[in-house]
């Protein structure tokens, strides 16, 4: 192909007769296009010449299409959609594109999946892509923009922004216990439930109430949705960060087994490589996010 025709018709006038075949009317024409009535003709007569065409026909005080004109008419509203979707694609490449996000799934389901629709209301032109990653990774062999990550700020090569803090509470399902326990030895006349992403979680919990020893062992999962149906169907206690237990205790699926919370070892940041250029969609992310972190969230204290 030796390229496009030389003479093709201007984008200005395919509008002024698209206008003018869809409203009947020069002169209405041009009020839509912000344009004289005398402009829209000029436009129209230059289109019908280089054409070689009659494409408009008077009728009355208005103007109608000729068999040719409703021949092309349709054919230039496909061109000027097409061309308008392009150009809108082109700004949101420009503008956004796609994010790659590793998430962790307690977190990805629970605190960020009920907020995307608002993410995605305001950033149309982003789309993000997620996917469940439960350790840190070498961004630099990885598809990945950023990721959620939870502990310290110990993942080497990135930025970080906090998110929040982990809060635990204890709960179990409500034919467990009658009302909230107050001591530690209440509590270990119960099942323990343990995740192992989070080895001392019970310790350092208990201790809180003033218990020294380890905790007996119990039930390990390797995800919070998992200990949390366990709960549910009364296998024992779990330490569930407020986030993921708020919509079970709301349910009454679970109860509070003490009133006493505590924080745990880490917090939760969006991370993304330094070695990179933040593409616009994750700038976007970023700053979406900076907005729903609860605020004065800060860095992880030490363990």
């Amino acid at each position: 192909m030796s390229g496009l025709p030389r003479h093709l018709p201007s984008i200005a006038a395919l509008r002024a007769f698209e206008a003018t075949a869809r409203l009947g009317s020069a002169t209405q024409a041009a009020a839509e296009l912000a344009q004289t009535q005398s402009a829209v003709s000029r436009q129209l007569k230059t289109l019908e010449d280089q054409l070689g065409v009659a494409l408009m026909a008077r009728q009355g005080r208005g103007l109608v299409l000729t068999p040719a004109g409703a021949r092309y008419v349709s054919e230039v509203r496909a061109v000027l959609q097409r061309l308008a979707q392009a150009s809108v694609a082109a700004r949101m490449l420009e503008a956004g594109g796609a994010l790659n996000l590793a998430i962790l799934p307690a977190f990805g389901m629970h605190w960020l999946a009920p907020r995307l629709s608002d993410f995605a209301r305001r950033h149309p032109e982003v789309t993000v892509n997620l996917s469940t990653r439960l350790a840190p990774f070498d961004f630099r062999t990885s598809r990945f923009d950023a990721a959620i990550h939870f502990g310290r700020e110990d993942w080497p090569g990135v930025q970080y922004l906090p998110l929040l803090p982990e809060t635990v509470v204890a709960v179990c399902a409500p034919s467990l216990v009658a009302a909230p326990l107050a001591t530690a030895a209440e509590i270990l006349r119960h099942d323990l439930l343990h995740l192992d992403t989070r080895p001392r979680g019970w310790a350092r919990w208990l201790q809180a109430l003033g218990h020294e020893a380890s905790p007996p062992p119990g039930m390990v999962f390797d995800q919070f949705a998992t200990m949390a149906q366990a709960a549910v169907h009364g296998s024992g206690i779990a330490l569930l960060p407020t986030f993921v237990a708020e919509p079970y205790l709301a349910s009454g699926q679970l109860v509070l087994a003490s009133d006493h919370t505590t924080e745990s070892i880490g917090s939760y940041f969006l991370v993304w490589p330094l070695a990179r250029e933040a593409p616009p969609a994750l700038l976007a992310f970023r700053d979406w996010l900076a907005e729903e972190a609860p605020p004065g969230t800060g860095s992880a204290g030490d363990a």
